[in-house]
């Protein structure tokens, strides 16, 4: 199976991964992926994701060959590059600006292929951010998430799990950068202290060039005072790397609200869950 888009997968995948997850992090699998091989395709420039595909991959036993993702960008067809890593490799874990790559790869595959960054979504990172938020809040699937900013590929990729999880998502942003249009699991706002009020989870991204602006710093960065608005035990969880005092001011990172780099432990057990998930490996 592959992994492209969180808006493939279903509630109860969702749930897999989570299970497994925690599996790994309780049981001894250092031989569950013995023998098997991975071709990584990622910028020198990539830390967490990459760090922990590479590291958890060799935990579980099993090895990998890193590429950069420029690799896929020659005058070969994919449909030839895929079919012939395929002979000596169980599976490729791509980070790339172009999903379209991916789509395409994916569709002469007989190996799985999982989306490690595109510029549409970055699935593993928000279902190791929920699942992490599962961990510490079991009513979880209760709370109101809301996310400061405008549509990127980590917003998206929240309003689509919260779509397939039905959790209650709130954007707040400027008019234009809205992800949508109302719906069920979904609103858009452009005023940012009344949603505050209502927030259990408050998510931010970095700011595009063209929002990296004191009108807009001042209008829609995550103070300290601001987090103050927010419902008891609140947390903030800014998706790294984040810019201080810019998206999220420092004074906020420093408080009780961060979720801190603790938090981003539980990624490399997701991202392994993921691997036995599209290879089909169960533990028990």
């Amino acid at each position: 199976m592959n992994l492209l888009s969180i808006d493939d997968m279903s509630e109860r995948q969702v749930n897999e991964i989570f299970t497994l997850a925690t599996k790994i992090k309780n049981q001894n699998t250092s031989h569950v992926l013995k023998g098997k091989h991975f071709v990584l395709f990622f910028p020198e420039s990539s830390l967490r994701t990459r760090i922990t595909f590479e590291k958890g991959i060799k935990d579980l036993g099993g090895e990998t060959t890193l590429f950069p993702p420029e690799t896929l960008d020659k005058r070969e067809e994919l449909k030839d590059v895929i079919q012939y890593l395929s002979n000596w490799s169980d599976g490729v874990i791509i980070r790339h600006a172009d999903f379209s790559k991916l789509q395409d790869i994916s569709t002469y595959s007989n190996i799985p292929i999982i989306n490690a960054m595109t510029s549409e979504s970055h699935p593993c990172e928000i279902l190791s951010d929920l699942y992490s938020i599962s961990q510490v809040r079991e009513n979880y699937k209760d709370l109101v998430f809301t996310f400061v900013g405008p549509k990127s590929n980590i917003s998206r990729t929240w309003k689509s799990i919260a779509e397939i999880m039905d959790l209650r998502f709130h954007q707040v942003c400027m008019q234009g950068f809205e992800l949508g249009t109302d719906s069920r699991n979904y609103s858009f706002h452009t005023e940012l202290e009344p949603i505050l009020k209502i927030s259990d989870i408050v998510l931010t991204d970095s700011l595009p060039n063209e929002l990296r602006t004191q009108i807009y710093i001042d209008q829609f960065q995550i103070t300290l005072e601001r987090m103050n608005l927010a419902k008891e035990h609140a947390m903030l969880n800014p998706c790294p790397p984040f810019y201080r005092n810019e998206e999220v001011s420092n004074e906020a990172l420093s408080s009780s609200y961060f979720v801190g780099y603790e938090f981003k432990k539980n990624l490399i057990y997701v991202q392994q869950a993921i691997i036995l998930f599209c290879l089909g490996i169960v533990i028990d």
